[in-house]
């Protein structure tokens, strides 16, 4: 399964499509060395040391991606080198890494227009056989891109009683990691899905006073809700506030799953 989504936040569209297709017959793969994730005709590439220039393309009927994203930084290492605690039983994990600031440029279409693009580009990779423990709803997971250089990491497992579980990293402009223990999120405004009906959080206030963090996160758009056949909340975020008493804005990118129920889908 791959999601392709894409946010055209002046003309407040969003659009959002998927492909299914098994590793047969050459329709679907991955490959580590050379790096290649491939569904179809929609694919992820790497090249040069580590395969850290990634080429991206991908198209819809309405929307399409050519795109190469240099990584500027060493990858990330979540958690603890790599492995990432999802709770507190024991194999509840993943193995994790982020390119969080890659230098990216080239072309999408929009309907039957087409545009060069430049900016930044934020890759995860996680990969692991566990699933949510327990009594967990879903997840809030953030990543920001300040102006300054650094970069956030943080997620947030839900349960009926609060937050399960949480982690989070800075990664200052050097590269080097900075585990978050005390990052506390507080939901500020909220969207209803006229589809769906599930009510998300589009508005966040985020603070760590042991780095001085206190940042304000919006929706670049309300309705960023992915109706495939998993339904969930994944878009583009505006970011402004301080760090260790310096102003600071950026961008970012946030996903919610889990307020529409455990796997719904609208279909």
């Amino acid at each position: 399964m791959a999601h392709f989504a894409l946010s055209d936040i002046a003309n407040e569209q969003f659009y959002a499509s998927e492909q299914f297709s098994r590793d047969a017959a050459g329709l679907a793969g991955a490959t580590g060395d050379p790096f290649r994730v491939f569904l179809n005709d929609w694919s992820v590439s790497g090249s040069g040391p580590e395969g850290m220039t990634m080429l991206l393309r991908a198209a819809s009927d309405e929307v399409a991606i050519d795109l190469t994203a240099v990584s500027t930084k060493p990858p990330a290492l979540q958690g603890d080198r790599g492995y990432s605690r999802k709770g507190e039983e024991v194999g509840n994990a993943s193995y994790y890494y982020s390119l969080t600031r890659m230098e990216t440029s080239g072309t999408l279409r929009v309907g039957g227009e087409e545009f060069a693009v430049a900016g930044l580009t934020w890759m995860d990779h996680e990969f692991g056989t566990s699933a949510l423990e327990g009594d967990a709803e879903g997840w809030d997971w953030f990543s920001l891109q300040l102006a300054d250089g650094h970069e956030v990491m943080y997620a947030q497992v839900r349960t009926p009683q609060g937050i399960g579980y949480s982690f989070g990293s800075l990664i200052a402009p050097d590269g080097t990691l900075i585990q978050l223990d005390s990052v506390q999120v507080e939901n500020l405004a909220t969207w209803r899905s006229p589809r769906s009906g599930a009510v998300y959080p589009i508005r966040w206030r985020m603070r760590d006073p042991t780095i001085g963090l206190d940042l304000t996160i919006n929706a670049a758009l309300p309705d960023q809700e992915l109706p495939l056949t998993v339904l969930y909340w994944e878009g583009a975020v505006d970011v402004e506030g301080r760090m260790a008493a310096n102003p600071v804005r950026g961008s970012g990118y946030v996903e919610l799953t889990g307020y529409a129920g455990r796997g719904e889908s609208i279909r």
